[in-house]
Protein backbone atom coordinates (compact mmCIF):
# COMPACT_ATOMS: atom_id res chain seq x y z
CA UNK A 1 0.00 0.00 0.00
CA UNK A 2 1.29 3.42 -0.96
CA UNK A 3 1.70 5.60 2.10
CA UNK A 4 0.14 9.06 1.89
CA UNK A 5 2.47 11.99 2.12
CA UNK A 6 1.32 15.46 3.08
CA UNK A 7 3.14 18.08 1.05
CA UNK A 8 4.03 21.28 2.83
CA UNK A 9 2.12 24.22 1.40
CA UNK A 10 4.51 26.93 2.47
CA UNK A 11 7.42 26.71 0.04
CA UNK A 12 5.34 26.27 -3.14
CA UNK A 13 2.89 28.96 -2.07
CA UNK A 14 5.61 31.47 -1.20
CA UNK A 15 7.72 30.65 -4.26
CA UNK A 16 4.71 30.84 -6.56
CA UNK A 17 3.66 34.19 -5.17
CA UNK A 18 7.24 35.42 -5.47
CA UNK A 19 7.28 34.39 -9.15
CA UNK A 20 4.03 36.25 -9.91
CA UNK A 21 5.27 39.33 -8.05
CA UNK A 22 8.57 39.13 -9.93
CA UNK A 23 6.69 39.13 -13.24
CA UNK A 24 4.69 42.17 -12.15
CA UNK A 25 7.84 43.96 -11.00
CA UNK A 26 9.53 43.23 -14.32
CA UNK A 27 6.55 44.75 -16.09
CA UNK A 28 6.70 47.83 -13.87
CA UNK A 29 10.43 48.24 -14.49
CA UNK A 30 9.87 48.01 -18.23
CA UNK A 31 7.00 50.49 -18.10
CA UNK A 32 8.75 53.15 -16.05
CA UNK A 33 12.49 52.82 -16.77
CA UNK A 34 12.32 54.30 -20.28
CA UNK A 35 8.65 54.75 -21.10
CA UNK A 36 8.10 51.10 -22.08
CA UNK A 37 11.04 51.00 -24.47
CA UNK A 38 12.71 47.60 -25.02
CA UNK A 39 15.92 46.58 -23.31
CA UNK A 40 19.14 46.37 -25.29
CA UNK A 41 18.96 42.58 -25.46
CA UNK A 42 15.36 42.88 -26.70
CA UNK A 43 16.36 44.93 -29.73
CA UNK A 44 19.49 42.88 -30.40
CA UNK A 45 17.52 39.62 -30.46
CA UNK A 46 14.79 41.15 -32.62
CA UNK A 47 17.38 42.41 -35.11
CA UNK A 48 18.84 38.89 -35.33
CA UNK A 49 15.36 37.48 -35.90
CA UNK A 50 14.61 39.95 -38.68
CA UNK A 51 17.86 39.08 -40.44
CA UNK A 52 17.28 35.32 -40.24
CA UNK A 53 13.57 35.11 -41.08
CA UNK A 54 12.78 32.32 -43.53
CA UNK A 55 9.53 30.73 -44.73
CA UNK A 56 10.81 27.37 -43.50
CA UNK A 57 10.74 28.61 -39.90
CA UNK A 58 7.52 30.56 -40.30
CA UNK A 59 5.41 27.39 -40.60
CA UNK A 60 6.32 25.94 -37.16
CA UNK A 61 6.09 29.44 -35.65
CA UNK A 62 2.56 29.79 -37.03
CA UNK A 63 1.72 26.36 -35.62
CA UNK A 64 2.88 27.43 -32.17
CA UNK A 65 0.82 30.59 -32.55
CA UNK A 66 -2.30 28.46 -33.11
CA UNK A 67 -1.49 26.05 -30.28
CA UNK A 68 -1.03 28.82 -27.74
CA UNK A 69 -3.76 31.29 -28.61
CA UNK A 70 -6.95 32.03 -30.46
CA UNK A 71 -10.02 29.81 -30.30
CA UNK A 72 -7.98 26.61 -30.38
CA UNK A 73 -5.32 27.54 -27.83
CA UNK A 74 -7.56 29.39 -25.39
CA UNK A 75 -10.72 27.26 -25.46
CA UNK A 76 -10.58 24.03 -27.49
CA UNK A 77 -7.22 22.66 -26.28
CA UNK A 78 -7.68 23.53 -22.57
CA UNK A 79 -11.22 22.12 -22.53
CA UNK A 80 -10.00 18.94 -24.23
CA UNK A 81 -7.23 18.55 -21.64
CA UNK A 82 -9.70 19.13 -18.78
CA UNK A 83 -12.00 16.42 -20.17
CA UNK A 84 -9.12 13.94 -20.58
CA UNK A 85 -7.87 14.65 -17.06
CA UNK A 86 -11.37 14.24 -15.65
CA UNK A 87 -11.67 10.84 -17.29
CA UNK A 88 -8.11 9.57 -16.78
CA UNK A 89 -7.15 11.18 -13.46
CA UNK A 90 -10.14 12.61 -11.64
CA UNK A 91 -11.95 15.78 -10.63
CA UNK A 92 -9.07 17.39 -8.70
CA UNK A 93 -6.64 17.10 -11.60
CA UNK A 94 -9.23 18.56 -13.99
CA UNK A 95 -10.10 21.33 -11.54
CA UNK A 96 -6.43 22.17 -11.00
CA UNK A 97 -5.75 22.51 -14.72
CA UNK A 98 -8.89 24.55 -15.36
CA UNK A 99 -8.32 26.92 -12.43
CA UNK A 100 -4.65 27.46 -13.28
CA UNK A 101 -5.45 28.16 -16.95
CA UNK A 102 -8.16 30.68 -16.07
CA UNK A 103 -6.12 32.45 -13.39
CA UNK A 104 -3.04 32.63 -15.61
CA UNK A 105 -5.04 34.12 -18.51
CA UNK A 106 -6.73 36.59 -16.17
CA UNK A 107 -3.45 37.84 -14.70
CA UNK A 108 -1.95 38.17 -18.18
CA UNK A 109 -4.80 40.44 -19.26
CA UNK A 110 -4.54 42.42 -16.03
CA UNK A 111 -0.83 43.11 -16.56
CA UNK A 112 -1.29 43.81 -20.27
CA UNK A 113 -3.84 46.51 -19.49
CA UNK A 114 -1.84 47.86 -16.56
CA UNK A 115 1.42 48.35 -18.48
CA UNK A 116 0.16 48.68 -22.10
CA UNK A 117 3.59 47.96 -23.54
CA UNK A 118 3.81 48.59 -27.31
CA UNK A 119 4.52 45.54 -29.43
CA UNK A 120 7.40 45.31 -31.92
CA UNK A 121 6.65 46.83 -35.32
CA UNK A 122 7.51 43.93 -37.65
CA UNK A 123 4.76 41.48 -36.71
CA UNK A 124 3.87 38.53 -38.92
CA UNK A 125 0.52 37.85 -37.22
CA UNK A 126 -2.27 39.96 -35.77
CA UNK A 127 -2.07 40.50 -32.02
CA UNK A 128 -4.09 42.30 -29.37
CA UNK A 129 -3.01 45.34 -27.38
CA UNK A 130 -0.27 44.93 -24.80
CA UNK A 131 3.03 43.20 -25.34
CA UNK A 132 3.89 42.40 -21.72
CA UNK A 133 3.59 39.65 -20.67
CA UNK A 134 3.25 37.06 -23.42
CA UNK A 135 -0.05 35.25 -22.99
CA UNK A 136 1.04 32.40 -25.25
CA UNK A 137 4.13 31.76 -23.13
CA UNK A 138 2.24 32.13 -19.85
CA UNK A 139 -0.29 29.60 -21.11
CA UNK A 140 2.49 27.21 -22.18
CA UNK A 141 4.30 27.53 -18.84
CA UNK A 142 1.11 27.00 -16.85
CA UNK A 143 0.24 23.93 -18.90
CA UNK A 144 3.76 22.51 -18.59
CA UNK A 145 3.97 22.90 -14.81
CA UNK A 146 0.42 21.73 -14.12
CA UNK A 147 0.79 18.59 -16.23
CA UNK A 148 4.20 18.01 -14.69
CA UNK A 149 2.69 17.99 -11.21
CA UNK A 150 -0.30 15.88 -12.23
CA UNK A 151 1.43 13.23 -14.34
CA UNK A 152 4.61 13.19 -12.25
CA UNK A 153 6.88 11.92 -15.03
CA UNK A 154 10.34 13.19 -15.96
CA UNK A 155 9.56 13.11 -19.68
CA UNK A 156 6.50 15.29 -19.07
CA UNK A 157 8.64 17.95 -17.37
CA UNK A 158 11.19 17.80 -20.19
CA UNK A 159 8.50 17.99 -22.88
CA UNK A 160 6.85 20.88 -21.05
CA UNK A 161 10.12 22.79 -20.81
CA UNK A 162 10.84 22.27 -24.50
CA UNK A 163 7.31 23.36 -25.40
CA UNK A 164 7.60 26.54 -23.32
CA UNK A 165 10.99 27.44 -24.82
CA UNK A 166 9.73 26.83 -28.36
CA UNK A 167 6.77 29.07 -27.61
CA UNK A 168 9.12 31.81 -26.38
CA UNK A 169 11.22 31.60 -29.53
CA UNK A 170 8.19 31.49 -31.82
CA UNK A 171 6.66 34.61 -30.25
CA UNK A 172 9.80 36.61 -30.88
CA UNK A 173 10.24 35.10 -34.34
CA UNK A 174 6.75 36.24 -35.32
CA UNK A 175 7.65 39.69 -34.01
CA UNK A 176 4.73 39.96 -31.60
CA UNK A 177 6.82 40.02 -28.41
CA UNK A 178 10.14 41.19 -27.08
CA UNK A 179 12.28 38.62 -25.26
CA UNK A 180 11.50 40.28 -21.91
CA UNK A 181 7.77 39.79 -22.62
CA UNK A 182 8.30 36.06 -23.00
CA UNK A 183 10.37 35.88 -19.81
CA UNK A 184 7.59 37.64 -17.94
CA UNK A 185 5.03 35.22 -19.33
CA UNK A 186 7.15 32.20 -18.42
CA UNK A 187 7.62 33.31 -14.80
CA UNK A 188 3.98 34.34 -14.41
CA UNK A 189 2.54 31.14 -15.86
CA UNK A 190 4.80 28.87 -13.82
CA UNK A 191 4.13 30.89 -10.67
CA UNK A 192 0.36 30.55 -11.01
CA UNK A 193 0.64 26.79 -11.49
CA UNK A 194 2.77 26.45 -8.34
CA UNK A 195 0.49 28.69 -6.26
CA UNK A 196 -2.59 26.59 -7.04
CA UNK A 197 -0.70 23.34 -6.62
CA UNK A 198 0.04 24.15 -2.97
CA UNK A 199 -3.51 23.75 -1.58
CA UNK A 200 -4.34 20.87 -3.94
CA UNK A 201 -1.14 18.83 -3.64
CA UNK A 202 -2.46 16.33 -1.10
CA UNK A 203 -5.77 15.84 -2.92
CA UNK A 204 -3.92 15.28 -6.20
CA UNK A 205 -1.64 12.77 -4.49
CA UNK A 206 -4.55 10.80 -3.03
CA UNK A 207 -6.43 10.92 -6.32
CA UNK A 208 -3.40 9.67 -8.20
CA UNK A 209 -2.82 6.66 -5.92
CA UNK A 210 -6.47 5.89 -5.14
CA UNK A 211 -6.49 2.71 -7.31
CA UNK A 212 -3.37 1.43 -5.57
CA UNK A 213 -4.80 2.15 -2.12
CA UNK A 214 -8.11 0.50 -3.02
CA UNK A 215 -6.38 -2.69 -4.13
CA UNK A 216 -4.16 -2.92 -1.05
Amino acid sequence: MKSEVRVTQRWPLFSGIAAVVLAAVLGAVIAYRANNMPFGFDTEWMNEILEDRNTVWEVPAQLMNTLGGGLFGVIILPVAIVVVLLIMRGKWAALYFAAASILSAGLVQLLKNAFARPRPEDMLVTADIGSFPSGHVANAATMAVVLGFILHRTWVWIAGLVYAILMMVSRTYLGVHWVSDTVGGLVLGAGVAVILWAPLAHRLYVERYKPIVAQA
